[in-house]
């Protein structure tokens, strides 16, 4: 019998425990690694790029990020005066959702609304100069704005309502009245200062005061200027949705209940009443009219 014949080799199996394997085992991988090295290849990661090189890239990230969001979603402002007392106090600084009229959404009652001037409503108050950091803050909207010329107001009414107040009376929309001291100034009256109405609210506009009624101008001492007094929804900005600054004066603004009380969405039943008034006036006048003239007649055919 031939050498070796029982395992098939002239020489002794290699096993893992044998340190000869072992080392001529690392000796090829070094091999192969040193012919790699020579073809070119690299097993080293490319180091990562320093941060100050990606700073400037994060930074115009974020300035567009921030473009968008004042463009299309939120815009920061602060509020001027003491119109809004005490929802709003002057120096607030508010949210405003920019994103909802977007989709199709109009001002509904009871919302607080940052508006453009509709013509002439601001045009005897002098707008600060701001210097170039305040301009690019607020272009990109991470402070509100100071040049643009706009309100913030409340909506009363909107397109097709009929609002009226009389002195010493509520507000009223499509008749029914407004708990207005829920949400006015402690001590001021709905509209001893300046009464109005009724009037209806066109289409496509709505009708606006303050909060703090005896120190608003709105849409009661607009009404000689085109729209009457009310303002059109293409000039509205957005709802003021929460007050974002101070921290200790954060808090949302939500719609008061008296806007969602039942019937006040009926916009048909005074104006019906209106319109039939004087067809009802008109009847009555000429009933006695008519019961003469038939009087006369049938006294006509007795006699002859």
């Amino acid at each position: 019998m031939a050498v070796g014949a029982r395992s098939g080799h002239d020489e002794p199996e290699d096993r893992p425990d044998n340190p000869e394997s072992v080392e001529s085992a690392g000796a090829a991988d070094s091999a192969e690694g040193d012919g790699d090295s020579s073809n070119g290849g690299s097993t080293s990661q490319k180091k990562p790029r320093s941060f100050w090189k990606e700073l400037p890239l994060l930074i115009g990230i974020a300035l567009v990020l921030a473009l968008l969001i004042k463009t299309f979603l939120v815009q920061a402002f602060s509020i001027p005066s003491d119109s809004m007392q005490n929802t709003l106090q002057r120096g607030d600084r508010v949210l405003v959702d920019k994103l909802t009229p977007w989709f199709g959404a109009e001002p509904k009652r009871g919302e607080v609304v940052v508006f453009h001037d509709p013509g002439g409503w601001l045009e005897d108050t002098q707008t600060p100069n701001p210097n170039v950091v305040q301009k690019f803050l607020s272009f990109i909207g991470l402070m509100p704005s100071v040049e643009e010329k706009d309100l913030i107001k409340r909506v009363i009414g909107v397109g097709g309502d009929t609002v009226e107040c009389k002195k010493n009376g509520p507000v009223t929309v499509n008749g029914k009245a407004l708990d207005d001291p829920s949400f006015i100034f402690p001590g001021n009256t709905p509209c001893n200062d300046e009464p109005f109405g009724p009037i209806k609210v066109p289409e496509g506009r709505i009708w606006v005061m303050g909060d703090h009624r005896q120190n608003s101008l709105d849409s009661r001492y607009h009404q000689e200027l085109p729209g009457g007094g009310t303002v059109s929804n293409d000039e509205v900005v957005g709802r003021a949705i929460v007050v974002a600054w101070p921290i200790n004066r954060w808090a949302t603004l939500p719609v008061p209940k008296t806007f969602d009380q039942p019937g006040i969405n009926d916009q048909s039943g005074i104006n019906t009443a209106m319109g039939l008034a004087p067809g009802a006036l008109g009847a009555a006048g000429a009933l006695p009219l008519v019961l003469w003239r038939r009087r006369r007649l049938t006294s006509g055919r007795t006699a002859g």
